[in-house]
């Protein structure tokens, strides 16, 4: 009988070759954390301590609060890289939450499309036969990835590596590790964003002032300006529930108050939610 979990083996095996870099990726992201304000929800209230989270770090106080959080992640160090993934951020997000969606599934998703890259390359009958079992031709290899279901366990196994390497590192020395990295990652961001073609509006109309961006602008009136990409969640959750359709989203996001990377943030959780 024919097992597809080879596949899921092989995409191991390359998670395994990749985990500099996915340690690298988890470094970059920490940069900045120790200087935002640090939150804790205290009976159910969300406040903040009115300190930043380096501050609390120097106390040699707990980063993370005992209403929030995940139950893999307690007990942990003050202000290592685990406490900190386990406090709240200043939408009552827990940091460990964005640390999945902004670097642990991207970077599975790329290092199965790898793995596939690799089976049909170098494997080319298995390949042919895992394509006919998922039903799929292979002309798109996210959607084979998407198909064969190898992303959710890989993930897991991704965060188990994360925590082994870091999780008990003192924040600011992962920060410091990180910095190098996070620097070339910002500057891609902007050159993709002065690279990017301003999106075309319908002859003789003016996007700015169409009822849509009314409406977007009224959505994100109660946020700070520029709205930062770490609230890119928070943005669509409200410009969805305001009534903007998916998609008007890439003519609407450049007539709003949004700080460098939030659009593309934001268009990036979008194509991962449909």
């Amino acid at each position: 009988m024919f097992d597809v979990d080879w596949m899921g083996q092989l995409g191991r095996e390359v998670l395994r070759e990749r985990l500099p870099a996915l340690i690298a990726e988890a470094c970059a992201w920490s940069v900045g954390l120790s200087d935002r304000p640090h939150h804790e929800r205290r009976r159910g209230r969300l406040a903040e301590t009115g300190g930043t989270i380096g501050d609390r770090i120097a106390r040699g106080q707990p980063v993370s609060g005992e209403e929030d959080g995940r139950l893999d992640l307690g007990d942990a160090r003050p202000g290592s890289f685990r406490d900190v993934l386990n406090a709240v951020d200043a939408a009552g997000v827990v940091h460990a939450d964005r640390f999945d969606r902004e670097v642990l599934e991207p970077f599975v998703l790329a290092t199965c499309v790898l793995a596939a890259e690799r089976a049909r390359a170098t494997r080319p009958a298995e390949w042919a036969e895992l394509l006919d079992d998922l039903g799929e031709d292979g002309g798109d290899l996210v959607g084979v990835v998407r198909a064969g279901e190898w992303e959710a366990a890989l993930r897991t196994e991704a965060e188990h590596l994360v925590l082994a390497a870091l999780a008990d590192v003192p924040l600011l020395e992962v920060e410091a590790e990180g910095l190098p990295l996070s620097l070339v990652r910002a500057a891609e961001a902007l050159t993709r964003e002065a690279a990017a073609p301003p999106p075309s509006a319908p002859s003789g109309a003016d996007p700015a002032a169409s009822g849509a961006v009314f409406l977007a602008r009224a959505a994100l009136s109660g946020f700070d300006e520029p709205v930062p990409p770490v609230q890119a969640d928070r943005v669509l959750a409200a410009l969805l529930a305001e009534g903007i359709e998916p998609d008007e989203l890439p003519a609407v996001l450049p007539h709003l108050p949004l700080a460098p990377g939030t659009a593309d943030a934001v268009l990036t959780l979008l194509d991962t939610g449909r």
